[in-house]
């Protein structure tokens, strides 16, 4: 037994400091949840941010946008020429997957430095692309709402984590020191 503890010393190291840091930052997160619960942004305070940037980004392309708040549930509804084609909700923030990603770039850390401006870099490119991705996912559903399926759970999921994953490889392979060269 202590020899494959030894052998999988740095695979175990990942997996604890990976556990670690996103058991540390998701509760992070839901404790800031349940702060903002009730605060004056409807739901929290970024879930409205990506909603009204949403809204921005939509009108700036032409589209008559607006947003509103759900009646029924913490939610954002998007509305496009007067026709509600989605919501945001707090999942759609991109701070669980921006969590995510940062977990695994501590648990194969570089420098100290690297790593906090790499890990800042991400995230600002997660959520930018995140707010993106609504903004064709709002469009898609406006022109193509019988695609909502496909649109919603296949194609915007696989681009999301495709850019973490192509974003870990970028870290792994150029910053990371946990990489060792081949001999």
């Amino acid at each position: 037994m202590k020899s494959l503890l030894v052998k999988y010393k740095s695979v175990i190291r990942f997996i604890v400091t990976f556990l670690a840091v996103y058991a540390v930052l998701t509760i992070g997160y839901n404790l800031y949840l349940n702060i903002s619960n009730g605060s004056k942004f409807y739901p929290d305070y970024l879930t409205h941010l990506v909603a009204e940037q949403t809204n921005t980004l939509l009108n700036g392309l032409g589209y008559e946008a607006r947003i509103a708040a759900h009646p029924n549930e913490p939610s954002m509804k998007i509305i496009i020429n007067g026709k509600y084609v989605a919501r945001v909700i707090e999942g759609c923030n991109a701070i669980s997957v921006i969590v995510l990603f940062l977990s695994f770039l501590v648990a194969f850390a570089g420098k100290f430095k690297t790593t906090i401006l790499y890990g800042l870099a991400g995230s600002i490119i997660i959520y930018a692309f995140n707010l993106i991705r609504i903004v064709i996912l709002s469009v898609g559903l406006y022109h193509y709402p019988w695609r909502r399926e496909i649109l919603h759970t296949v194609i915007f999921p696989m681009l999301i984590y495709g850019t973490v994953f192509i974003l870990w490889m970028v870290w792994v392979n150029r910053f990371s020191k946990k990489v060792k060269p081949n001999a």
